[in-house]
């Protein structure tokens, strides 16, 4: 396998190549990122190929060890993964997102930049319609950030409806879901290995550049059920659910600091370099096969003008 440089961590490591035969195009771009390319890249990438990724995620406090960059290193590292492997373009990355939660109180410090939902789904929208203008038929945003799943199908729909272009948005994260992680982390459920700032996040972030790691401040933590809810009411991470009798029918709409005071959701003390390594080789390598089944399908846009580019 041959060995790729990451350009945003500058750490060497293996990524095995899904594609083959694709020498002579890959030979033809500096970079995969398509704000280091110039107009003449781009034509002769969409000569060849429709599809871009779209990394997006948020910049959010990570409790007192971790950097608020933590989600959106999650969705640059995979993306960046996946196109080494398969030889497709990416977009900067979106890197502020839907994050009222972490907001905390006012004066405190905590440094999360938050969007508004409708201001996420508008620049969403906006990015889209503009690669689609361009003439990029296929846009797969990828997502580092649980709270914008709350958010954004209104506007993968609008964008499918109207212009008919493939849309898709992945959500290479573990939280409850161990998926493709499975096995992997050592914290036993009760200890949330992918919660916030726990062993999954707090491994990604040392593979990724472990001077931003400060582990002398990590502490293992637990969520605790607010205070405004009685003691009938149960909950252990960082869902909005809540479990009551057994079963977990109830939501409510929380801030992070009325169930972890911290920002750090389980026990990041089992977290490794090589964890956080093979959980982004794991991510990418399943995402990357998914965007090539993904390219094979016709897509016909019948909408791409984007003539709403002034508002």
């Amino acid at each position: 396998m041959p060995t790729v440089r990451s350009e945003s961590s500058g750490n060497e490591r293996e990524v095995a190549h899904l594609t083959e035969g694709d020498e002579e195009f890959r030979s033809k771009f500096v970079s995969w990122n398509l704000a280091y390319l110039s107009y003449v890249d781009i034509r002769e990438y969409l000569s060849v190929k429709d599809t871009i990724l779209v990394p997006m995620a948020s910049t959010e406090q990570h409790g007192p060890h971790l950097p608020l960059y933590t989600d959106t290193i999650t969705a640059v590292e995979i993306t960046e993964r996946i196109s080494e492997a398969i030889g497709v373009l990416h977009t900067p990355p979106l890197w502020a997102g839907y994050s009222p939660q972490h907001m905390y109180g006012v004066g405190e410090g905590r440094g999360t930049i938050t969007l508004r939902s409708s201001t996420l789904l508008d620049m969403m929208y906006d990015v889209a319609r503009s690669l689609i203008h361009h003439g990029f038929n296929r846009i797969i945003f990828i997502n580092g950030h649980g709270s914008n799943t709350k958010v954004v199908d209104p506007v993968l729909r609008r964008l499918r409806y109207e212009t008919g272009a493939m849309i898709s948005f992945v959500k290479p994260f573990m939280e409850r879901y161990e998926g493709i992680l499975k096995g992997l982390m050592e914290n036993p459920p009760e200890e949330t290995p992918g919660w916030h700032s726990s062993e999954l996040e707090t491994s990604q972030d040392m593979a990724w550049r472990p001077e931003l790691v400060r582990m002398e401040r990590a502490v293992d933590t637990r969520a605790h059920t607010p205070e405004f809810l009685p003691d009938a009411f149960k909950k252990d991470d960082g869902m909005p659910d809540t479990e009551f009798e057994g079963y977990q029918y109830f939501t409510f709409p929380m801030d992070h600091h009325e169930f972890v005071e911290n920002g750090i959701i389980g026990n990041p003390m089992r977290a490794t370099r090589e964890k956080g390594l093979e959980a982004f080789t794991r991510y990418s390598e399943h995402v990357a096969r998914g965007i090539l089944e993904l390219m094979e399908v016709p897509v016909e846009v019948h909408d791409r003008e984007f003539v709403d580019r002034t508002m």
